[in-house]
């Protein structure tokens, strides 16, 4: 989605949960969310954001004026479908960033106040929770830029042969297809670089600490994973990982290897390398195949984690 602008129109407090909220002249944002409501605290769904845009809708059903805050949005804004972001997007203006972290949420019908009043809630399907980056007052007629968030991943061939020109990269651009496929699945924005270098366990290093420096969000190298003495991508890459997900690739470990042994001698790994997830796979496209099958199943469910949202 691209950048817009959206405009404050109101904001709202409420002291109890479940409760519809009250507008005031301005709110305060802190690290906690908004100071004197309900939902502050240290959480993902610390502040909520709904569009006039979707209440206007609720309106021609219901044939009756909705009124700030009777949804329970702490902020409601007009300019684009809130439900449209994607979590890890932003709000950004010059005094605060929020950082999309949730679409919707559970209603709880007859035992929520909201529902009691108005008869039905908007917000479960297009209202979203937001975290506060950078805190500050803010008040009706304030404009925040929207900015989808884009995921970059970087995929790391490691062959001297296939550096040299002496046959083709295949595992590196597959890598690139099923994470491309995977993104556009779940609708997330992704931008992707692909390196090959020689089996060199020095370039390796260097690229594993341009991307933990850089924040890269994906990084997988290819190749280099097995015995012989030029297979070192493990070593290099344990080096980096500041924690370990052993049960990916042990998981993938077993599922080939019961059919077939050979697969048993893979020594890839996967965990956390600073704010990147990184993953060491085999070289063959075969086994490409295999080990991103298996990676997509949790992937998205690791970069919540990395990020601090309990989305369980």
């Amino acid at each position: 989605m691209e950048n817009k602008q959206i405009e404050v129109l109101a904001v709202n407090i409420s002291e109890k949960k479940g409760t519809v909220k009250t507008a005031v002249d301005e709110i305060t944002l802190y690290e906690n969310g908004v100071k004197g409501d309900a939902h502050s605290g240290s959480w993902h769904r610390q502040v909520s954001m709904l569009a006039r845009e979707s209440i206007e809708k609720f309106e021609h059903k219901a044939n009756r004026t909705i009124a700030f805050g009777e949804f329970a949005e702490n902020i409601t804004t007009k300019g684009m479908e809130l439900f449209h972001t994607n979590p890890f997007d932003l709000f950004v203006s010059e005094n605060h960033i929020l950082e999309v972290t949730q679409i919707g949420k559970k209603c709880h019908g007859d035992n929520c106040a909201i529902f009691r009043e108005v008869g039905n809630c908007v917000m479960p399907k297009e209202g979203i929770f937001v975290r506060v980056i950078k805190g500050g007052v803010m008040k009706a007629g304030d404009k925040l830029n929207y900015i989808p968030k884009i995921f970059k991943a970087r995929i790391i061939t490691l062959s001297d042969r296939a550096s040299s020109g002496e046959y083709e990269d295949r595992s590196g651009p597959r890598i690139n297809e099923l994470l491309t496929e995977y993104f556009e699945k779940i609708k997330w924005c992704l931008e992707i670089e692909h390196i090959l270098i020689p089996d060199d366990p020095k370039q390796l290093a260097a690229l594993l600490e341009d991307s933990k420096s850089q924040g890269i969000d994906i990084v997988i190298t290819t190749g280099g994973t097995g015995i012989g003495p030029k297979d070192f991508t493990p070593e290099i890459v344990k080096d980096f990982i500041d924690k370990e997900i052993p049960g990916v690739m042990e998981m993938i470990r077993l599922k080939y290897g019961a059919e077939k042994p050979n697969a048993l001698l893979s020594r890839g790994v996967a965990g956390t390398m600073g704010e990147s997830l990184v993953y060491a796979l085999p070289g063959s496209v075969k086994a490409v195949n295999e080990y991103m099958e298996e990676i997509c199943k949790t992937l998205q469910h690791l970069i919540f984690m990395l990020n601090a949202l309990d989305v369980h």
